[in-house]
Formats: structure tokens, sequence, C-alpha cells
């Protein structure tokens, strides 16, 4: 039996805070989810609707989770979008096929998009159901949340104001007992990508010193320019993981990036995608994602010296 700590499970805590592997990103939303598919083979001709636009992206969803290549011996936990954990695979509600069959954390993605940019940064849109969504992550076995908001360029104040926002709706996400993964990305096109990662670096300092010593809190951040840049967060007890996003690199740049910062391990989206089409034989699609877990597995375990 699996014991409970303030809410949060210790089994998949222990898991997220030392294993060895990474998160796979599977929290394509509305916006987002035509170009997934497209990239899968599936063209916004194959659907009328949003109802069957959701149904197919369900569909590739499962054919990654139930596969082979996909378990809890190189992936830790997965990201999963609000209708995917309303959904069932194999019969089993998703975040509990995910544990007790995989051995995969589950998280929940809980934003609802992007505002329009300012001060060189777009913040997240008010998450207005956050309530009722957290209740209902916590029905659903949910271990933790994600949200994102994007820097674009190196604006102290826009930064700040997005480092403040996460924190305040990580406060609120904590009481529910979910872990919250805090993801304020910094455009790997933004043309002053090193600095706006020394302010945001700056920012979660100064709101992570705020925090109870019993807090605990997940970052995903960008694949930093300097490596080991969040070192410092990785040796704080009240931060459980850090994870990079590939941030629109192809599988192979971001690994090869990802390698060389210790402190991170991946949590990719796309990246890990990359290559599985609609048309693939089952035989095709095992192994390209077989190809997939391992090389990103690697890169988020096996670091080059510094």
């Amino acid at each position: 039996m699996v014991t409970q700590s303030g809410g949060v499970d210790t089994a998949q805590s222990e898991k997220v805070r030392t294993g060895r592997g990474f998160f796979a990103a599977l929290d394509q939303s509305g916006g987002s989810t035509p170009k997934a598919l497209a990239e899968y083979g599936i063209g916004p001709g194959s659907y009328k609707s949003a109802d069957e636009m959701f149904d197919l992206v369900h569909a590739m969803r499962t054919r990654v989770l139930t596969n082979l290549a996909f378990d809890g011996t190189r992936v830790l936990a997965a990201i999963l979008f609000e209708q995917t954990m309303d959904r069932s695979i194999e019969g089993v509600p998703t975040a509990k096929y995910l544990w007790s069959v995989k051995s995969v954390v589950p998280f929940l993605k809980v934003d609802k998009g992007l505002a329009a940019e300012q001060d060189g940064v777009q913040l997240m849109k008010p998450i207005d159901t956050l309530d009722e969504l957290l209740e209902r992550a916590n029905r659903n076995d949910i271990f933790g949340t994600k949200m994102r908001s994007v820097i674009n360029d190196a604006s102290e104040a826009g930064i700040e104001a997005i480092v403040y926002q996460q924190f305040d709706y990580a406060e609120r996400i904590r009481a529910a007992g979910l872990v919250p993964i805090l993801e304020p990305e910094v455009s790997i096109e933004s043309p002053h990508k090193e600095y706006a990662e020394t302010l945001l670096r700056d920012a979660i300092a100064r709101h992570l010193e705020t925090l109870p010593a019993d807090a605990r809190i997940m970052l995903k951040l960008t694949i930093p320019t300097e490596p080991g840049l969040y070192g410092e967060f990785a040796a704080d007890p009240r931060v459980l993981r850090i994870v990079a996003l590939s941030g629109g690199y192809s599988r192979d740049k971001a690994c090869e990036l990802l390698k060389k910062d210790a402190t991170l391990i991946a949590s990719f989206s796309r990246a890990l995608l990359e290559g599985l089409t609609a048309e693939q034989s089952d035989e095709e699609f095992g192994a390209t994602l077989e190809a997939s877990v391992e090389e990103i597995y690697q890169a988020s375990v096996d670091k080059q010296p510094a």
C-alpha cells in the first residue's frame, strides 16, 4: 500500500526526485493539437470538428502510451492535457493507467494558454477554472501540475511579472496537495537569451526564498546558454526536480545541449514524438519511438564532463 504525506504520493515523489529518466510532455491543447496531428501525418482535412480532432489526438497518445518502449524504466512521468486525463487507456482512466500499468507518474497541464505579449513576455491567461480542475486532478490521482508562460526578451519587469504569476498560482496548487511545475520558458529565438536567463534565475531565487521549508515545487526551463546556470535550484530541497523543454530544437540538438547540463533532465513534447506518423506499421512505430526514448533517456542520464 502506498503511503501518503501531505496529499502527495511518496512513492511517486521519490521517483520524480531521484529516478533516472525523463518526462514525456503529452499535453498539446486545443491550440497546438492541429500542429501535433499534422506532424503525425493527419492534416486538418481529416476531421470536421473539435471532437473529431481530439479523438484523433487521443488515439495518437494511446498508441504512444501503450507501446512497449514507453514505460517507467526510462520515462519517469507524463504531462497530460485535461481531455486526456478525462479519457481512458485500455478501459482504465489515463492517470491510473500510467501509474498502475506503466509506473509513470501523471501530471496535468492546467494553464489556459498565453496572453498577448507585454514587456517582452507572455503571461498566462487567467486560470479561472483552477479550483475545479485541481479537484478533478485529485479525483484522478494526478501527482502534480504544469503551467507555461513565455519570455521573449530580457525585460526585468516582464520576467518579474512572469515569475510572480507562476509562484502565485503554485501556492494554490500546493494548497490542493499537488506538486506544481513552474514553466517560465525563455524563447530560443530571444535576441538576448543568455541575459534573460540570468534575470530569470535571479527572480526565481528571490521567490524561492519566500517558500516554507516543507514546500515542494518543480521547474521546467529552457536549456540555458550557460550549462549549470540553475544548479543552485537543483540543490534546494524545496525543488523536487528541474526538467528541460526542447523549445523548438530538433531532438538531436536538444539532446546534444542537454548532455552538457548535469542539473537537468528532459521534459520533451514535440522532440519526443518526432518521426512518428499515423501510417507507420506497429513495428515501424515501435522502433521509431524506441529510438526516440533511448536518445532522450541517454541525454538525461549520461552527462558530458564540464
